[in-house]
């Protein structure tokens, strides 16, 4: 079984359930056929202003968006003898994904469960259109 180091740092004034987190987090790496060795992911969740930020710096664009990826190594690719690796940083927007929750009648633990997940995937290289 994967070993997952989940550091998360957010605001009291953004409650989720971080062991729900957690759980998705270690099911979406078994979905990726990673059931070995150990992971590194640090989990931030911010306000609009942040996000905003992190967005104009690293993308160019002054918008607030729902989660971003920062992965350590563009692309990574798992070995088969595969045994650790930090994978990078996922930052979610607690403010949008309250929004999104309600757009989508989800509770807001589902939602920052979904982007955390959809982070991961970016951050194992898994992108969308």
């Amino acid at each position: 079984m994967v070993k997952l180091d989940l550091d998360i740092a957010a605001d009291s004034r953004y409650p989720f359930d971080r062991k729900r987190i957690k759980n998705a987090l270690l099911k979406t790496l078994e979905e990726q056929e990673i059931t070995k060795g150990a992971v590194k992911i640090s989990l931030s969740v911010v306000g609009e202003r942040k996000i905003r930020e992190l967005e104009k710096k690293y993308f160019h664009e002054d918008k607030v968006t729902d989660v971003l990826s920062f992965p350590l190594e563009e692309g990574v690719e798992m070995p088969d003898d595969f045994d650790g690796l930090n994978l990078g940083d996922i930052v979610i927007c607690y403010p949008q994904a309250k929004r999104q929750a309600i757009q989508w009648n989800r509770v807001v633990d589902e939602e920052i469960e979904f982007l955390a997940c959809h982070g991961l995937l970016h951050l194992l290289g898994i992108h969308h259109d």
